[in-house]
């Protein structure tokens, strides 16, 4: 039977962004807006998130290239395309004219109405939301013109059943967002809604962290892909790059 999954898959939260370092300094001011001029799509990299993605990519260089990633999928917001990039570009792939793969089913989770709100602007523009979000919890709740983790998910199957299709014995690489690196385990590793967000309460996807599983042919009737780390930072902690683990800049209503 030809295997179905890649032999091992990487997924990678984008580094810190300057969405992420406006948002710190809303919710410090106790701001109900996070003050960003571009659409969170365009939102670049911070210097600091430039040198997280860089470290990433020289953690892979030292593997053999035999041991790299080679296919690499991205989401097409700026920050996560430039994440990738700098990987890439730090001899962290099989091949150093290997391109990315921009896939929008890996974009952020949409915000709707509550884009660019703190926890307090959210409170006092869009009560009903608060309420129903805390009615509901996070995994249900879809704000106005936005999206719940169960959207998220559903565009994720999608996405998974491309990989499975097309990437089978593959080295897969995925650089995407932190609400995207919780849904695929989710989706991976079959959890039930309490179970990842338990994870989720433990604490955030630090910036740049690495999830990896490796495919095992001997779990189940077909193999399976096996969590082998999860929010692993090593990668910058070893080349000087201080770990960051705030929410995007929308993630007051993540």
């Amino acid at each position: 039977m030809q295997q179905r999954w890649p032999d091992r898959i990487w997924i990678v939260r984008h580094g810190e962004s300057a969405g992420n370092v406006a948002r710190d300094a809303a919710h410090a001011a106790g701001h109900t807006h996070i003050d960003i001029a571009e659409r969170d799509v365009d939102v670049p990299l911070s210097p600091l998130g430039e040198r997280q993605a860089a470290a990433v990519g020289r953690w892979f260089s030292e593997k053999p290239a035999s041991e790299r990633p080679d296919v690499v999928l991205t989401s097409p917001y700026r920050r996560a395309e430039a994440t990738a990039r700098l990987i890439r570009d730090g001899g962290g792939v099989a091949d150093p004219l290997l391109d990315y793969v921009a896939d929008e089913r890996l974009r952020e989770k949409e915000f709707g109405v509550l884009d660019r709100l703190t926890r307090e602007g959210i409170t006092q523009i869009h009560p009903e939301q608060a309420e129903l979000r805390q009615l509901l919890g996070k995994f249900y709740h879809r704000p106005p013109g936005g999206e719940s983790w169960c959207d998220v998910i559903l565009r994720l199957r999608s996405a998974l059943d491309t990989v499975s299709l097309h990437y089978g014995g593959r080295r897969v690489l995925v650089v995407g967002h932190q609400v995207v690196v919780l849904c695929l385990r989710y989706l991976i590793e079959g959890m039930t809604e309490d179970e990842i967000l338990q994870i989720d309460r433990e604490g955030d996807v630090a910036n740049c962290a690495v999830t990896e599983y490796a495919f095992d042919p001997h779990r189940g009737s077909s193999g399976k892909l096996v969590l082998q780390r999860y929010n692993f930072v090593a990668p910058l902690t070893r080349a000087g790059a201080p770990v960051t683990a705030e929410p995007d800049a929308t993630g007051a209503a993540r």
